[in-house]
């Protein structure tokens, strides 16, 4: 088990999630989008389900946690999902669920937050991380509570309320620091009360996009899901955050990326390009 006084960040993986294509690239044509991913014969592509893990000081911070494993198999058929891999992800680290003291939440979509829970030996569906304060801003929380029509099928209802019978969900109103280095930015515009992340650590600054910049292929800026809550806004959030990434030399971290999820923003020939790093 890590030490409280060890100091690290580290990119972990869920798995794999698979979406349609179109609905991930909005109005781009298929035509172009297929350039840069390729889909299978049910029009789906492959992203990653990426999660990033900060130990600062003697707090261990999550932020968003995948699918998690408690989907079931009609799911798992629909979005090509196997065996959640955050729990063995995180043992490869040296760190047990108990450890991690807070799990931040870009939003409430299952994908990003179904591995907060997990099913006890009852069946019953319990926090994941026992010790950890799960925090997510209060708009977020209400919307997923009441979702219209549109969005009611990407909430579920056991990766949430056993957060807030148990005693452990803190909801948040607006931009916060949540333990010293680790900031919410709330953004909306994904879907109400959605928050980037932004962490600090050593000489760096990375900013956990959630899902206002899923992916890398994203960073053009008319590239907009049509899950998107609203994409005008998305836009201009979008807009606005890579210019200051951009000007402040952030790293970025991207929660849908298939391959390489952190980099910096470049110029080429006057166009953001994409460099990516390792840890």
């Amino acid at each position: 088990m890590r030490k409280a006084e060890d100091t690290f960040l580290a990119v972990l993986s869920d798995g794999v999630i698979k979406l349609d294509g179109g609905s991930l690239f909005g109005q781009v044509p298929r035509v172009l989008w297929e350039q840069l991913l390729t889909p299978d014969r049910r029009n789906r592509v492959k992203l990653g389900l990426n999660c990033l893990l900060v130990w600062n000081d003697r707090h261990c911070v999550l932020i968003d946690t995948g699918v998690g494993s408690k989907e079931p198999d009609h799911l798992k058929d629909r979005y090509g999902l196997g065996t959640s891999q955050l729990a063995r992800e995180l043992r490869a680290r040296g760190v047990a669920p108990a450890q991690v003291t807070a799990v931040v939440l870009t939003h409430l979509h299952f994908d990003h937050c179904g591995g907060c829970t997990r099913l006890n030996r009852s069946g019953v569906p319990v926090p994941a991380f026992p010790n950890a304060t799960y925090y997510v801003q209060r708009a977020a929380w209400e919307e997923a509570l009441n979702p219209n029509e549109r969005s009611t099928a990407s909430y579920h209802a056991d990766d949430l309320m056993p957060l807030q019978k148990s005693g452990h969900l803190e909801l948040l109103d607006g931009d916060t620091e949540v333990v010293p280095g680790v900031q919410v930015r709330v953004t909306h515009a994904h879907t109400q009360g959605h928050q980037a992340v932004l962490v600090t650590y050593g000489g760096e600054r990375v900013l956990a996009c959630g899902d206002l910049i899923p992916t890398p292929f994203h960073l053009r800026l008319p590239y907009i899901a049509a899950y998107d809550r609203c994409p005008e806004e998305v836009l201009a959030q979008k807009r606005a955050l890579l210019e200051e990434a951009e000007r402040n030399g952030w790293l970025l971290f991207f929660s849908h990326a298939p391959e390489e999820c952190l980099g910096y923003v470049d110029r080429r020939n006057g166009e953001r390009s994409f460099r990516p790093v390792a840890l």
